[in-house]
């Protein structure tokens, strides 16, 4: 403990502080006594720079929820601030040390106490399972050792982060402090993953020494991953529930109840009867108890000292103070608690998933973590990168315990700051990144938070390139070469499109924006352009747009339209021209379907017969038109579609000589339907003349199910569960790629030899497209939905990307290696509203793709 410095506040609501206990990665943790003066309290209050963002004070109040449901036993149940009164909570003062101090202490703990740790801890494990939740709060800064067994201070990723910082624009990084197998695989983070972290914590508790998590972050990551534990040193009696609780197949691991029992058929609370510390941790916790009594708050008016503002009424300060106390790191060679080390400068971190870039970091010695990134605000340049040299940064606050403060260090020189987009506008909840890339760790039972910007960039291109990013560490996103978000005010985009790997170029109905591609920076934006619902190329020097009643033409310079074709002067002998939305691309050439109503006048009558009313009756045509000549190709005569007529046509193939298309289902006539029997109709064009070829149906391929087409005269199409490959010119079935009863397969992308496949089972693959032999197949580990994920490969044909509404998971397209994941948190809508757009990828030469979720863009570097 230390005295209370000259900024800290001297009351929490009914609570006045007596002394600094500690500090953690998220809060500062104050020794404080109750209005009646009886008992004293811990009051752990967030820190302010932390405690400005939305959604920590959302994930804060909900880990102090998740402490009031387990309060008893090891659980103190908290009182927590009320809204507008800052954020904070107090729990019944408990002498303790944690555990990180008691083996800084003490050396490796004798079996017994051990026994009694970890049965104490599996039966507060084992509580929260049957909930159906995941902990992910242990680590050894969040585990306290007390006379009576062990107490835990922590309830999700917030309370055991072992570095947390508000960054540029209110951006919050969070680093957790273990990692699993699965979760350095890519995969979910479950019940059986807090079992490794207990295996990891009470090795740690035996031995002093973390097994394969102590050192690198890369290397430790790949010993979690592949390497064996070695537990040579754990005590015999232990030794195989602990390497049960570390088997790399989560199946393998015991239960959090069986591992209570095995440790302490009596109970951990019986077990710790008649004493279960060694001598020196008895004596410092009776220390820290008599040291604790020994305070008073000071007599008369208590002065309030520096004023706790209401977190709406904070700004975002830098992530660590100047001054910043370091907490004790330990004995060598021991897992550094959370917020403890003696290196001090920000890591990178091993296999996680990024919610947004946070900057590249100077490398560092530490365990394997996972980490999540909450932005306030996305910039639209590459993120800022800290110093490679100079004096360390400040280490956040560590988790409670009653020892004496170690002096500080001074803090290193914020960053300076990136050009921004505009404050955020609202935010969900919090997703928690796991290792490798892994799907996000749903918290307090909501996926949660943020992303949104009012996108001020400047109006001008920025000459100077993105940074290249730093190469990621294997499962972890690389870093984005920037980020861009429309504003929240604009509209959401219609559709976004780039043009010659140099803009992107997104329509919303108020108009067309620019985005550099090199930088992220908003070149140039034209309200003329407004609707636009296509983004094409036309030619080296205009970028092409669609909509709804013209084509327009526009300067890649400054956004200035060139020419203007309307269709009425276009297109002659089709006025008042309805189009659906572009069929398709390729070259110069676009297709696309247009339609009119014509009145058909009734025949003239017999004598002495009424003449019949006139009918309106729509006329359709299919069109090739080319976008660099600006002149119709030609037009033939399609069947009309469901009123009010014009049919949409999708492209399946674009082969040398022909174009397959098929009909969207929504605008199929009633009699088309019934024709159709549960089938789609396919339509095949003469590339030059637009002659009509054939019109066929493909096995039970239905009307709405995935389709495409190759260059070798292949059509491969969802039958039923299965995949199915037909010659196109006959009908002919080629071969089939067996599915399961829910693997309904979406579209699949034809690349070289190899045709990628997907599912809803929400698994992409690889199958040799001559003979449907499979090459791979993986899953994206989310959950299975309605939908499958979309698939897009990388320019240089390397990468595969699959998007979805949960994420973006990127393989290597040859062999099905699972490289990353990325999430965002959506850019929610001006009240509020949570964004459940999906994502989208869009390929931009040859080294890097777009992401975009609604109003987000993130550009990521791609093999």
């Amino acid at each position: 403990m230390e005295a209370l410095r000259q900024d800290d506040p001297r009351r929490f609501g009914p609570y006045t502080t007596l002394a600094r206990v500690r500090e953690s990665a998220v809060a500062v943790h104050f020794l404080a006594r109750g209005a009646d003066r009886d008992g004293l309290a811990l009051v752990t209050a967030a820190r302010p720079a932390l405690a400005s963002v939305p959604a920590f004070r959302r994930r804060f109040r909900s880990e102090a929820r998740t402490a009031e449901r387990l309060a008893g036993g090891p659980v103190p149940r908290p009182d927590v601030s009320p809204e507008g009164d800052g954020l904070w909570t107090a729990t019944a003062y408990v002498p303790a040390v944690t555990l990180s101090e008691a083996i800084g202490l003490a050396g490796p703990l004798p079996e017994r106490a051990v026994r009694v740790l970890g049965a104490g801890l599996a039966g507060t494990l084992s509580r929260v399972h049957a909930s159906g939740a995941v902990f992910q709060g242990l680590a050894p800064g969040t585990v306290l050792v007390a006379e009576d067994g062990p107490r835990l201070t922590a309830f999700g990723p917030l309370g055991a982060a072992a570095h947390a910082e508000a960054r540029e624009g209110g951006q919050l990084s969070v680093r957790l402090g273990y990692l699993t197998p699965e979760q350095v695989e890519g995969q979910e983070a479950g019940p059986a993953s807090d079992l490794f972290v207990l295996g990891l914590l009470l090795a740690y508790a035996a031995t002093g020494t973390t097994p394969l998590a102590d050192g690198p972050a890369e290397e430790a990551a790949e010993r979690i991953a592949h390497g064996s534990a070695e537990l040579d040193s754990v005590p015999v009696g232990l030794r195989a529930l602990i390497a049960g609780c570390l088997s790399k197949d989560p199946a393998d691991r015991p239960t959090a109840g069986s591992v209570a029992a095995e440790l302490a058929p009596e109970g951990a609370a019986d077990r710790a009867q008649g004493g279960w510390l060694p001598a020196v941790l008895a004596a410092a916790v009776t220390d820290q108890a008599a040291r604790a009594r020994a305070l008073e708050p000071p007599a008369g008016p208590v002065d309030d000292g520096p004023r706790v503002p209401p977190v709406e009424e904070r700004t975002p300060t830098d992530a660590v103070p100047t001054g910043a106390a370091l907490p004790d790191g330990g004995a060598p060679g021991h897992v550094v608690p959370p917020g403890g080390g003696h290196d001090g400068d920000p890591g990178e971190d091993s296999r996680t998933t990024r919610f947004l870039g946070t900057g590249a970091r100077t490398p560092r010695s530490d365990r394997a973590t996972a980490q999540l990134t909450l932005p306030e605000e996305v910039t639209n340049t590459a993120p800022p990168r800290l110093p490679a040299a100079g004096p360390p940064p400040a280490q956040p606050y560590a988790h409670p315990a009653f020892t004496a403060a170690p002096p500080a260090l001074p803090a290193a020189a914020p960053p300076a700051a990136a050009p921004r987009t505009g404050p955020v506008t609202g935010r969900r909840a919090l997703l928690t990144a796991v290792a490798a890339g892994a799907a996000g760790l749903v918290l307090g039972g909501a996926a949660v938070a943020a992303l949104g910007s009012d996108g001020s960039a400047s109006a001008t291109t920025d000459e100077k390139p993105a940074a290249e990013p730093r190469p990621a560490l294997p499962g972890r996103p690389p870093e984005p070469r920037w980020t861009y978000a429309r504003p929240a005010k604009a509209p959401a985009p219609l559709t976004a499109g780039v043009w010659q790997d140099r803009l992107l170029v997104l329509t919303d109905t108020a108009g067309a924006t620019a985005v550099d591609l090199r930088t992220g920076r908003k070149v140039w934006e034209r309200a003329d352009a407004a609707g636009a619902q296509s983004v094409l190329t036309a030619g080296e020097d205009l970028c092409f747009l669609a909509a709804p009643t013209e084509f327009l033409w526009l300067s890649p310079e400054d956004g200035r339209i060139r020419h203007r074709v309307r269709f009425a002067d276009q297109f002659d002998g089709v006025p008042d021209m309805k189009v659906a939305p572009l069929t398709g691309q390729s070259g110069s050439v676009l297709w696309f379907t247009g339609s009119h109503t014509v009145t058909v006048r009734a025949p003239k009558p017999k004598k002495g017969k009424k003449r019949g009313k006139d009918t309106q009756v729509v006329k359709a045509y299919f069109f090739a038109y080319d976008v660099v000549r600006r002149e119709e190709v030609w037009r033939v005569a399609v069947p009309a579609g469901r009123a009010p007529g014009t049919p949409a046509y999708r492209l399946i193939a674009a082969r040398n000589a022909d174009l397959v298309v098929r009909q969207d289902t929504g605008t199929l006539t009633p009699a088309e339907v019934r024709a159709g029997q549960g089938k789609a109709l396919f339509r095949c064009f003469d590339r030059t003349t637009g002659k009509p070829l054939w019109n066929r149906r493909f096995g039970t391929v239905a009307p709405g199910g995935a389709a495409a087409g190759d260059q070798e005269g292949r059509l491969f199409g969802a039958v039923g569960d299965d995949l199915g490959a037909f010659e196109t010119g006959s009908g002919k079935p080629l071969w089939t790629l067996n599915g399961t009863a829910s693997s309904v397969f979406g579209t699949p992308v034809a690349a070289g030899a190899l045709l990628h496949t997907t599912n809803r089972d929400q698994e992409v693959g690889a199958v040799e497209r001559a003979t449907g032999k499979v090459l791979w197949r993986r899953s994206t580990e989310v959950p299975a939905g309605d939908g499958c994920p979309a698939l897009t490969l990388s320019g240089s044909g390397r990468t595969l990307l699959a998007a979805d509404a949960s994420q973006v998971t990127a393989f290597a397209a040859a062999d099905g290696r699972r490289l990353w994941k990325f999430q965002d948190i959506g850019a929610p809508a001006p009240e509020g509203a949570a964004v459940t757009a999906p994502y989208r990828v869009l390929a931009t030469g040859k080294t890097s793709v777009v992401v975009q979720r609604e109003r987000a863009f993130y550009a990521f570097p791609v093999e």
